[in-house]
């Protein structure tokens, strides 16, 4: 089986900057409680119990339990059972090479148009991408283009609607939690203004009213708002190859050279991801020119 037919962009890997991101994140912010630097006479100083001191349940009740609920009443439950799917897509994604979609449609352009749509049977069940196969499936039974066309389209329309509202979630997520970060900021200087004349209640309210900002502020833009970002990524990386396959599959349809659907699929791709096509040497081509 040629290169281009063995991928069809399928197959998971290991996303480093998500795992790296993230716990960069952390290790800075504990450092950054717990490390003293020298300055002046002082000295280099690591307090590892500086951490007791920003940890608070009532504050952890506060923003993840407040962020929880307006979630969940924001959306409904089966979203929150989609939260391991979602993780995986940040930190195991599947991946969706463009250039080897490109490949493996040309690979199918050349026999379809020299042997027939039908000869192409065997290298279509092989291709481990169920939109992809199942669009030129539709072309193999002799569907109308229009039709093929309208039915990828809608596919499409309603992919991006379900990734619109999976983003979504972690968005309302992010402006959740420093809301909720300001409630207990305002529950904690409540309970120290009637607490001012009993000192020893006036360190727990204060506590809670700086760490629930903190809490809100941590979860909002370590959490939810990168979660959403990458969300967003992902899908432009499936979106970029399934409208490859959308043109693809209609130039295969229609009988088009496949060194003409070669280049109108490369005119698709940033301007750096179809030079490095020429370059390899893949589709006979020499440099090609992409989408900026």
């Amino acid at each position: 089986m040629a290169k281009g037919e063995k991928s069809g962009g399928a197959g998971s890997s290991f996303d480093l900057a998500t795992t790296l991101g993230l716990v960069l994140g952390v290790v800075f912010i504990v450092l950054a409680i717990i490390v003293t630097f020298p300055k002046g006479d002082q000295k280099f100083e690591v307090t590892p119990g500086n951490l007791e001191n920003f940890f608070d349940p009532s504050s952890i009740m506060i923003v993840l339990g407040g962020t929880v609920s307006a979630l969940l009443v924001s959306y409904p439950l089966s979203f929150f059972g989609q939260i391991p799917k979602h993780i995986k897509v940040a930190f195991m994604p599947t991946k969706f090479d463009a250039k080897e979609y490109i490949q493996t449609i040309v690979e199918i352009a050349k026999p379809a148009r020299v042997d027939g749509i039908l000869s192409i049977q065997d290298k279509v069940d092989a291709i481990p991408d169920t939109f992809f196969r199942n669009s030129l499936h539709l072309v193999i039974d002799g569907i109308d283009a229009e039709k093929v066309k309208a039915m990828m389209e809608s596919e499409l329309d309603y992919m991006d609607e379900r990734h619109a509202q999976a983003r979504g979630f972690y968005a309302k997520g992010s402006s959740y939690a420093p809301a909720f970060g300001m409630i207990g900021t305002l529950v904690g200087l409540i309970n120290l203004l009637k607490s001012l004349d009993n000192a020893d209640a006036i360190a727990p309210a204060m506590s809670v009213a700086l760490i629930t900002t903190l809490y809100g502020s941590f979860l909002a833009n370590l959490i939810f708002a990168p979660m959403s970002n990458k969300l967003k990524v992902r899908h432009d990386e499936e979106m970029l190859c399934k409208m490859i396959v959308c043109e693809g599959v209609q130039g295969i349809q229609a009988g088009d050279n496949p060194r003409f659907i070669e280049e109108k699929l490369i005119q698709m791709l940033p301007a750096k991801i179809a030079a490095t096509m020429g370059e390899d040497g893949e589709g006979g081509g020499g440099k090609k020119k992409g989408k900026k």
